[in-house]
């Protein structure tokens, strides 16, 4: 079987989530077929360089790039607005990575063309066109429902508006991208149920985000000092996350102070704005960003992912999971995740569920070495690299 991965950005660095899943699924693939072929973007934000690579992966991915510029215009996005195109979509779009797909399928043949989010999909025509190859999307989250979380939780008017039309004009163009593709591959069972509920006329299969969970081990040293060290790790550039680390420093750490004066909250995260600086919350740190975020997770205790707009599935909730750790999250930042409340993961929706959970956990009525544990043994069942990619191949055989 031969696959063209197309991606909207490169598998490494692993700057995000997002670079994180494309690698995973590379390597994966690679492992169960020998070899793959891989086209993907790069941008400003994440940039492209073959120094990032191992040797046996550049040789068995055959990895080539294309710069698209997809800094946000705002004369394009007003455009965009009133010919109800989605912006955030169209940005993606390059005559020369365009150029450079139509030369990999002059030059060879492929079973299955993958393509790496929705973002990828405005390339759709020209894989048709030049190729008779089945077309599979895999499916990151669907972004409309990230802005309609956005525009619903927005006090401002004005932008509460402009996001339900971005909404809006995203969702038209998911529904309409159903009848062009062969297979969607989304990352978790609630992403597949909205699909099937948008009435979708393809084949779908939940094939969930993986790790290699080998390389994730428990960190079993007792702090010295007994400071509990809460932990929230992720990009700041993403709205979601600006969003969620605001309403964490403003409404729930403030009340963990109060009742757990020594504990501690430590922040990471690429793109850092400067306001975070400027708060003056309590015992809070920030490490922006950090080399090694497997190593930030192994020496912090609680994670926190305070999420209120998100969509897909939260690859450091799978991270932590995966080093043992104790996740406090709401349950918008769990989804697609097939957790057990109080059995591998704390749910917890109001400031209020935040700092009871906490104090829970600093009392000893919340057994975090058994949430631990019973979290890291759902990963190895559920989550693991090796698994995944056996069953993404025996997807596309079933799309074949």
């Amino acid at each position: 079987m031969k696959v063209l991965q197309i991606c909207h950005k490169p598998p490494l660095p692993s700057t995000d989530g997002g670079c994180i899943a494309i690698n995973n699924i590379s390597k994966g693939l690679i492992k169960e077929l020998g070899s793959i072929k891989v086209l993907t973007i790069n941008t400003l934000k994440h940039p492209f360089d073959l120094k990032n690579f191992d040797k046996n992966y550049i040789k068995n991915s055959k990895i080539e790039s294309t710069f698209v510029d997809t800094k946000l215009n705002i004369v394009d996005a007003f455009s965009n607005l009133v010919t109800y195109k989605s912006y955030n979509v169209s940005r993606f779009v390059s005559p020369d990575f365009n150029a450079l797909i139509i030369k990999t399928l002059k030059s060879e043949s492929f079973d299955i063309v993958l393509l790496e989010s929705l973002f990828t999909t405005p390339y759709i025509e020209t894989v048709r066109t030049y190729s008779k190859s089945k077309i599979i999307l895999r499916s990151h989250n669907l972004e409309y429902i990230i802005w309609q979380r956005l525009s619903r939780e927005s006090v401002n008017p004005a932008k509460k508006v402009y996001l339900k039309l971005l909404s809006f004009q995203l969702k038209n163009y998911e529904l309409n991208i159903l009848k062009k593709i062969d297979g969607i591959a989304t990352i978790s069972k609630q992403d597949r149920n909205k699909y099937l509920e948008l009435e979708c006329p393809v084949e779908t299969a939940t094939i969930p985000f993986g790790i290699e969970t080998k390389n994730y081990n428990i960190n079993t040293k007792n702090r010295e000092d007994g400071k509990l060290k809460f932990f929230h790790l992720g990009a700041m550039d993403w709205k979601p996350n600006l969003e969620a680390v605001g309403w964490l420093l403003d409404e729930i750490w403030p009340e963990i102070q109060k009742k757990i004066p020594n504990a501690e909250l430590h922040l990471a995260g690429k793109n850092m704005p400067d306001w975070l600086f400027k708060k003056k919350n309590l015992n809070v740190f920030n490490h922006r960003e950090v080399k090694d975020s497997s190593k930030f997770i192994s020496e912090h205790d609680v994670m926190f992912v305070p999420l209120l707009s998100a969509g897909g599935v939260r690859i450091k909730i799978i991270e932590g999971m995966a080093h043992g750790k104790v996740i406090i999250s709401t349950k918008i930042g769990a989804e697609g995740i097939d957790y057990k409340n109080e059995e591998n993961i704390l749910i917890a929706d109001s400031p209020k569920d935040f700092y009871n959970e906490a104090l829970k956990i600093t009392s000893g009525k919340t057994d975090c070495k058994k949430i631990g544990e019973n979290a890291r043994e759902h990963i190895l069942k559920t989550y693991d690299q090796n698994k995944i990619s056996k069953k993404l191949v025996g997807f596309f055989e079933s799309v074949l």
